[in-house]
């Protein structure tokens, strides 16, 4: 029987310590082509480049292992690899990350290695993204990484439904073992920005993005950001369908 084609990517670049860690795990499941972007590429969300031409360089190839450099995006990483270096073969699975920082709650909109999964998704692939609440170069994983093995062994052996993409989230390392991972749902909240000020040689107005996090939802137990907290890894099914069903007939009458 063949091997099952694991496609691996990220949003924090090649180089990243959390997708060599993930590609060690996809590679003990099936065949793998690693497809991420040369650099950082955080808060891409799903955009893709337009405007300038999208570079990709083979780096390494072994028995049912590739691995290529992309200059785009997390998404533009996913279509280069379906459209271009899986043309014979369209890989079943995409695992993203694994991502130093949270993509809980609202974060998922925001995010690239979200981006990606979601692309997966949309192209028919099985697609999960992995994140850890640690924002270091160096973060540990060495609490989460039976537990991304076992979800993803899980994916790989049995799938997931249709449209359907899994926002896996982690918490930082501490002095207790992971207490376990729960299927939640995301929490609400939103981002609080900040703008600040920064010198322009040329007298343009420039400023640095920064901000806070506000969970509108705090004691909610059957939610990411809660369970997180508690020490648990957060599971959430998501689907990009937009359509609020529930509110058609409702606006029907006022157009």
């Amino acid at each position: 029987m063949q091997n099952p084609l694991i496609l691996v990517t990220n949003d924090d670049g090649i180089s990243s310590k959390g997708i060599r860690e993930l590609i060690g795990i996809a590679r003990s499941l099936g065949d793998v082509i690693v497809v991420a972007p040369d650099g950082p590429q955080s808060g891409k969300s799903h955009s893709i480049t337009q405007e300038k031409v999208i570079q990709f360089r083979h780096i390494v190839s072994t028995q049912g292992y590739d691995e290529y450099a992309c200059s785009g995006t997390p998404v533009d990483a996913v279509k280069i690899a379906l459209h271009e270096i899986c043309k014979t073969r369209k890989p079943d699975f995409v695992f993203s990350g694994i991502n130093h920082g949270t993509n809980a709650s609202v974060s998922v909109l925001y995010s690239g290695t979200m981006g990606a999964a979601i692309e997966g998704t949309i192209n028919g692939m099985h697609s999960v993204g992995f994140s850890i609440d640690d924002y270091s170069d160096d973060a540990e994983f060495s609490h989460i990484l039976p537990h991304i093995h076992d979800i993803a062994q899980e994916i790989v052996a049995n799938g997931l439904p249709a449209g359907v993409s899994l926002n896996v989230n982690f918490p930082k390392a501490c002095d207790k073992p992971l207490a376990g991972v729960k299927v939640v749902r995301g929490a609400k909240g939103n981002w609080i920005e900040q703008f600040y000020p920064a010198n322009h040689p040329y007298g343009l107005k420039t400023f640095w993005m920064a901000g806070s996090f506000l969970n509108y939802e705090p004691d909610a137990e059957d939610t990411d950001l809660y369970v997180i907290k508690q020490n648990f890894g957060s599971i959430v099914p998501i689907h990009v369908d937009f359509n609020a069903y529930e509110h058609f007939a409702e606006i029907g009458k006022r157009f």
